[in-house]
This record gives structure tokens, C-alpha cells and sequence, in this order.
């Protein structure tokens, strides 16, 4: 059988796009390896039920056209065996791993370990840390456990091998003092000099929010890349001591999911999830031994970045720089969504989950730059890099794939996997915004006052904007057309416009049509969004307009994921400490902002752009509109 997609969309951002990874109603965890002979080989945690149930397991496929095609799964344990799940890859390409099974197809050239949990004791319950409740999901326990395939993944040895790990004193302190271990592992291993690194999330509690106390650790074997038998292969359980990493001083329990990298000076980088509302980074210069004392991670402009409690991932690319994925907010707000939950879902009070909102998907690129302390990465500013249609469907567990060239992610919403080729012009602006460049771009400009030598004038014709939907003619009902336009506003403001209530600029009609750009409380500004029908409103963070300051105000409004995104004096809005979310969504049904066939303009504004298209966000950081050079007011 071989599995084959259709692409559905033009946007390639938007999840439906992409290629689809064949699994069973479960999917978790695509991650791929390049085999040797050209093929991409991939693993994936399936099963017939939600994640946790009953049946979950590790099977593993190739494709030789980069995800087009796929073929039939390898399963890795027998069917009907306990739970295995979770599974990361390593392959390795030493002379002594060569040629080692004869009576296998063909001269394997690159031995392939594939990494997992496995339930080998079949524990069908677990108590939670209070020593009342209980769990009957048994899937990030037991053992945690290795095979290898050195046919390319074509087949995995008949036996498994258990990694033996140090004791650290979350285990020992767990419910049942360390005889039972609970752990799992998303994070990709990585070799460094002659060594191998496998990461692994131990578990000290489980309850609230299913895991209530995680730490990261790594697991390092010194000959796994030389020894051809894995009875023989040695591992050491890192950091030293016996606390693997945490959040930082004064953090939440939760710090999980570990994701690394090697900088070019030999540097470990580390960043992980909390429940703090914020990603957390560390780094250890002596091979995972020590780390530096957790941080908060922050932009290369010094602002903290927000992440719900979701996988948040960095890669080194090949051509020595980074790229992390993250959902781009969080904050405070996140600590206060923490509760007793439901075991099933993780949901608190009012139905809402610190787990929630991993939709859209941002990139955020870097480049390393040397501190006082070493070696470390400056991030950009964020990109969206995918979307579903659905605000409620969480895509996570990502991975990245080069070839000829080309960037792929994968990822999954936990029932379809997918991959997903990433526009090039979008990793070199995050790259050039990121080393402190600013890249070229922009859509047309449909409108740029004032004109050359002239004044700037208190009323302009308005042109036609991008539609956002249609009626399809073509369908016998008729139905909608998702067009996925966009457009941007970028205007040169004077901090002092006044009091709320002030429209900067206004194409609204005498029933409302139309939209706004209005002064709100706190200096801050509000888009209107109008189309007769219905009407959308979205304010930038408080306090970003200041008198006696002029401001350059960009307003992106990005019909792809429905958002309104404000940039503003180079800065993409992300809530701060007063809210959640910087960015705002509007309704799918909003046909356009059409309305009066002139536009008003305040005298506080000096000068205005409007683009025909959604520009990225570094193209909104690129420079100021026409007459707005300075942020001084002249």
C-alpha cells in the first residue's frame, strides 16, 4: 500500500496543506531521520484510541519523495504488547557499525537507534502524589528502552534493551519512592564529539495537570557510536548531583520537554516548557555536566517570550543558524490557569487548560552571538508559520528536515501528522531580523501619503481592499470561497492624538461600514473592522503611544489565521504583563473591510501606507513609513 495526498489549500501555512504522515486515529511525535540511502525515515506514537489509551505504540515508515508518499508501517513492539510510546531517533554512520548482520537485505551503511517508553512491568494503575487518586493512563512510565536497524529502517532488532538511569531525588521522593519511575521523552537526541545524548523528562509527581512536578535530564553514552553490540553500549545519567533541570528561582514545579542543541563553540543549548507562562533556557559549556541557572528566554531585544504549556523546540540548521517554534503567548496568565483538572484532559475551572492555544504556530530565528558568559543565541522576533482553521485544534511535537536546500517541519494536532515545506523568504527575514538586518520585501503599496512635496492631506480615496471570502459560484449551494487575503496599515502617528475616542483614520459609512484606526484608553489604539454585517475590534497593548513622541504603527491584518497583529515602533505586540495575547483573531464570516470610497485622516497622523497583502512581521520591522524616520517627534 502506499499512501498518497492531495494539497487543499493555497496558502501553505495553513496545516491542511501540508502532507500526511498515515497513522491510526492517534498521532504523536513524527520526527525523521535521513537514512543513508536517500530516504526519509520516520517514527511516530500511534494507536486506535486518544492518547493514553489502551493499544498505543511506536511504528515507523519511510518515504523516498520528502513525505509524499509513504510506506506501510514497521511496527516496533508486537501489537499486542504493552504500551510503547514516545519514540525518538539516532543514526549513526561509523565504519564499525557497518556490514555487522550479513544475513540482512543489502550492506547497511548507518545504524539507526530508535528510543521509547515501554510499559514492560504492564502496570494498569498508577496513585497520584496525594495518595488518594488514581490514574489509569500508563503510558509515560516503566522502562525506558532502545532497538536498532541497520537495514535503513526497513526492520528493528527482535530485541529491546532498557538504558539503566540514575536515581535522582524526584524519583526517589515519588509516591512509591522510586520503585516505579515515571518519565518521557520528546526531545531529539544529538551527538556531540564521540558521544551520544538521549534526552529524557523525569516525573517526581503525578496529579495536577497529570504531571505535577517534571525535571530534564540527559542520558549519555560515551560508545554507542563505536560499539556494534548493545549489550556493551555504557550510559551516565547528567547533569551531575542529583537535580536535573528546573525553572528558575521562585518557578512552578513544571519543567519538561527539554530540547537541544550544540553551538559551534561546543555549548549545550537548552529550552523547555513550564507553567509559568514562559519558555525556559539554560546552557552547560562542559558537555551536560553543570548549566547555567535557568532563565526565562527572552528576545535579543531584552523582551521576555511567552509559551502556554506546549512543546517549544530549537534546531541548529545547516548553515550554523536557529530556529525555534513556540505559540507566542502566555505570561502570568498561564500560573493562574493551574487547578485541580480532570485526568482526562487537564482542563480547570470555567473549562479553561494551560495546555490550550498551541494554534497558530510561530518561528522565532537566531544567531549566535558571544556574551561575557560564552557563546549564546539572539532570537527574532516571531513569524506565523502555521495555522489551522479551527482555534481549538493544538499543533505540537514538531520536527525539522533539510534537504537540497529546502526547510521541512512536521507536526501533529494528535489525530493526523503531517509535513510541511517552509518558505524560504520567511526563514531569511526571521534570520536577517535576528543578526539585526532588516530584509527587503512588502507587498504593493495601494495607497503612500503625503505625495512627494506635498502636505499630508486630511482626506484621500480610499482603495478597494482584498476581499477575505466570496460566494463560490461554482458550488450548487453556493457556499463560501476562503480567499485568505490580507492587508497592512502602517502609519506615522504623533503620541499626543488625544483622548480616546480619536479616529486616526476613518473610511467608515453612516451605518458603520468600513474600518477605523481609533485612540483608545491607556495610549493605546483600536482597529475596527466593519462589512456591514458584522463588526471586529482589536486594541494594540496598552501604553505604546507616548506624547511628545512620534510612533510608527503597523496593523497587520492577516486573513490566512483570521489575526490582527500590531507592530509597533518595531515591536510585535505580545500582551505583556497586561494580557495573554498581543495578537487578536477576527471572524471567519467578515467578509471585507470595504466602506466609504474616501478615507479621513487626523492631523495627528503624517504619514500612511497600505499594503495589498499581510507583510511578515520583519517585513513590518523593515523601516519606517514615508516621513516617519524618527521616532522623535520633529
Amino acid at each position: 500500500m502506499r499512501f498518497m495526498n492531495q494539497a487543499t489549500t493555497t496558502d501553505p501555512r495553513r496545516v491542511a496543506a501540508g502532507k500526511i504522515i498515515p497513522t491510526q486515529s492517534y498521532a504523536d511525535q513524527p520526527y525523521i531521520v535521513r537514512t543513508d540511502d536517500g530516504a526519509w525515515l520516520c517514527c511516530v506514537t500511534t494507536g486506535p484510541g486518544h492518547e493514553g489509551a489502551r493499544g498505543q505504540h511506536v511504528t515507523t515508515l519511510r518515504s523516498t519523495d520528502r513525505g509524499g508518499n509513504w510506506s506501510d508501517p514497521v511496527a516496533i513492539e508486537p501489537p499486542d504488547s504493552p504500551e510503547n510510546s514516545y519514540a525518538v531517533m539516532l543514526k549513526v554512520t561509523t565504519p564499525e557499525t557497518r556490514n555487522l548482520h550479513p544475513e540482512t537485505s543489502g550492506a547497511p551503511k548507518g545504524r539507526i537507534y530508535i528510543f521509547y517508553n515501554h510499559n514492560t512491568d504492564n502496570v494498569r494503575e498508577v496513585k497520584c502524589h496525594n495518595g488518594r487518586d488514581t490514574f489509569d493512563r500508563v503510558d509515560s512510565l516503566g522502562h525506558f528502552v532502545f532497538k536498532y536497524s541497520d537495514d535503513h529502517g526497513r526492520s528493528w532488532s527482535a530485541q529491546r534493551y532498557a538504558i539503566p538511569i540514575r536515581e535522582f531525588a524526584c524519583d526517589r521522593e515519588n509516591i512509591y519512592g522510586g520503585a516505579l519511575r515515571f518519565f518521557w521523552n520528546v526531545g531529539k537526541p544529538f551527538v556531540h564529539g564521540d558521544a551520544a545524548f538521549v534526552s529524557l523528562h523525569k516525573v517526581g509527581q503525578m496529579g495536577e495537570g497529570f504531571f505535577q512536578q517534571s525535571e530534564g535530564v540527559l542520558l549519555k553514552s560515551a560508545n554507542l557510536l563505536t560499539e556494534p553490540d548493545p549489550t556493551a553500549i555504557a550510559w551516565e545519567t547528567l547533569p551531575d548531583g542529583e537535580i536535573g533541570l528546573r525553572t528558575p528561582p521562585g518557578g512552578g514545579p513544571i519543567a519538561e520537554e527539554q530540547s537541544y542543541c550544540v553551538l559551534s563553540d561546543g555549548s549545550f543549548y537548552c529550552v523547555y516548557r513550564s507553567i509559568d507562562g514562559y519558555p525556559v533556557e539554560s546552557y552547560s559549556r562542559d558537555g551536560g555536566h553543570t548549566w547555567t541557572e535557568p532563565r526565562y528566554k527572552r528576545y535579543a531585544d531584552g523582551r521576555l517570550m511567552k509559551n502556554p504549556r506546549a512543546a517549544n523546540f530549537a534546531w541548529r540548521c545547516s548553515n550554523g543558524k536557529y530556529l525555534y517554534w513556540f505559540h507566542n503567548h502566555g505570561g502570568r496568565f498561564i500560573r493562574e490557569l493551574t487547578g485541580p483538572p480532570s485526568a482526562a484532559n487537564g482542563l480547570v475551572a470555567g473549562g479553561r487548560s494551560p495546555y490550550d492555544d498551541r494554534n497558530p504556530v510561530w518561528l522565532s530565528g537566531g544567531v549566535e552571538i558571544d556574551t561575557p558568559a560564552g557563546r549564546e543565541i539572539a532570537w527574532s522576533q516571531p513569524e506565523i508559520v502555521l495555522y489551522d482553521d479551527d482555534p481549538m485544534v493544538r499543533m505540537s511535537y514538531p520536527d525539522l528536515v533539510e534537504e537540497a536546500g529546502c526547510v521541512y517541519l512536521t507536526e501533529t494536532q494528535k489525530e493526523t501528522a503531517r509535513v510541511h515545506e517552509v518558505d524560504p523568504a520567511l526563514l531569511e527575514g526571521l534570520w536577517a531580523e535576528a543578526g539585526g538586518r532588516r530584509p527587503e520585501g512588502g507587498g504593493r503599496s495601494l495607497l503612500a501619503l503625503p505625495q512627494d512635496g506635498e502636505a499630508m492631506p486630511r482626506e484621500a480615496p480610499m482603495p478597494r481592499l482584498p476581499a477575505f471570502v466570496e460566494r463560490d459560484m461554482t458550488r450548487h449551494d453556493y457556499g463560501t470561497r476562503d480567499l485568505r487575503n490580507g492587508f497592512t496599515l502602517e502609519l506615522c502617528v504623533d503620541g499626543d492624538a488625544g483622548v480616546p475616542g480619536r479616529a486616526l483614520i476613518d473610511t467608515r459609512t453612516a451605518w458603520g461600514q468600513g474600518l477605523a484606526l481609533i485612540t483608545a484608553p491607556d495610549s493605546a489604539v483600536t482597529l475596527v473592522l466593519n462589512d456591514g454585517r458584522t463588526e471586529n475590534r482589536w486594541a494594540c497593548d496598552p501604553g505604546m503611544l507616548t506624547a511628545g513622541r512620534r510612533h510608527r504603527v503597523t496593523v497587520i491584518v492577516d486573513g490566512g489565521p483570521r489575526l490582527i497583529l500590531f507592530v509597533i515602533d518595531g515591536k510585535l505586540n505580545d500582551g505583556g504583563e497586561h494580557r495573554q495575547f498581543g495578537w487578536g483573531r477576527f471572524s471567519p464570516h467578515l467578509r471585507d473591510a470595504n466602506g466609504a470610497d474616501r478615507m479621513r485622516i487626523d492631523p495627528a497622523v503624517c504619514a500612511l501606507r497600505l499594503y495589498d497583502r499581510a507583510l511578515r512581521v520583519s517585513e513590518a520591522c523593515r523601516g519606517a513609513a514615508a516621513g516617519c524616520t524618527s521616532t522623535e517627534k520633529g
